[in-house]
């Protein structure tokens, strides 16, 4: 039946299989591979070829590499510290606040309890 009507079945459902696994280049290999498009002598695409990664890979890390430029000679430092440190004062700030509420809840279970 489906022949006569010219369709031909397919034999195989259109799967799509992945290659492998995906890589992980350490951060050292990013950085000599952005440095290497900072330069400018090489077009992305060559830079893709020869350290065998994709042309977008590479202006990515090139872009991440020219903003985060300064915190290489420290201009940086100084906003890290002051965010971890708002980190572990927003963090006590919840345990005290945690604590608060238990303190109340055993304040109030023990005038329940008359202790």
């Amino acid at each position: 039946m489906i022949v006569e009507r010219g369709l031909v079945p397919q034999t195989e459902p259109n799967t799509h299989k992945m290659k492998g696994k995906r890589r992980r280049h350490d951060p050292e290999f990013k950085a000599r591979v952005a440095l290497e498009a900072l330069k400018g002598v090489k077009t992305i695409q060559e830079i893709a070829k020869e350290f065998d990664v994709h042309p977008v890979q590479v202006s990515e890390w090139k872009k991440t590499m020219a903003q985060n430029a300064a915190s290489a000679f420290g201009a940086g430092a100084g906003k890290t510290d002051a965010e971890e440190f708002e980190r572990e004062r927003e963090r006590l700030h919840a345990k005290i606040g945690q604590q608060a509420v238990e303190l109340d809840w055993l304040t109030k279970k023990s005038k329940q309890l008359g202790l």
